[in-house]
């Protein structure tokens, strides 16, 4: 069943208590999207370094939006493999292009992140959305 990948930038402004995006990124939490364990690993290190959380808080809200997901997508050497062709023909960052090959590996057909261009076809079968727009 294809599905729905969010991007980090989603699980931190699911976050951000009185933030404008908030909403917005709880709606798309709420719907149990796909992610990696690189989202989770973001999300992690930015809970961590830039909003002060202690590991157990850390803890908490991985092991409880984990949970929330229709399902984690693994990292493997596959999927850096996919994520250098596709920095190589999009041009995009290495570690967005292991964001987009999880995606892929997971048959999602859309790609919620604000970093990306909205709107952009990756492979004839995946779209990316900034649903901040």
């Amino acid at each position: 069943m294809p599905g729905e990948f969010v991007d980090t930038n989603i699980v931190i402004y699911s976050l951000d208590k009185d933030g404008p995006k908030q909403q917005n990124a709880l709606v798309l939490l709420a719907d149990k999207p796909v992610m990696s364990v690189q989202v989770l690993s973001e999300t992690a290190n930015i809970m961590r370094r830039k909003l002060g959380f202690d590991i157990p808080a850390i803890r908490a809200v991985i092991n409880r939006i984990s949970q929330e997901c229709l399902s984690i997508q693994s990292l493997s050497l596959s999927t850096l493999d996919n994520a250098i062709d596709i920095a190589g023909r999009y041009g995009f960052s290495h570690y967005d292009s292991l964001i987009i090959a999880a995606a892929l590996q997971a048959d999602c057909i859309t790609l919620y992140s604000e970093d990306m261009q909205h709107g952009q076809i990756i492979e004839n079968r995946m779209m990316v959305i900034n649903p901040f727009l």
